[in-house]
């Protein structure tokens, strides 16, 4: 299968931190990046939750949704 290379925008400090992760998980970033690919291309949808919070709930956020959860 060809390779081919592929360019990405970000912040230093977040890829420092990328980086950092995914040495820590033994992966390289280009690993990481190829199997959040594969679960799109696999899923036909990003593998987590996307949402925005409306304006009012993130000047005030309700007690129970003060803390970060992942799903």
């Amino acid at each position: 299968m060809a390779q081919i290379n592929v360019n990405i925008r970000m912040d230093e400090a977040l890829k420092r931190d990328f980086e950092n992760v995914c040495n820590e998980m033994g992966l390289t970033m280009t690993t990481a990046f190829t199997v959040f690919a594969k679960a799109v291309s696999n899923k036909k949808a990003i593998p987590f939750r996307i949402a925005a919070q409306p304006a009012l709930a993130r000047e005030r956020p309700a007690p129970e949704e003060a803390e970060i959860r992942a799903d």
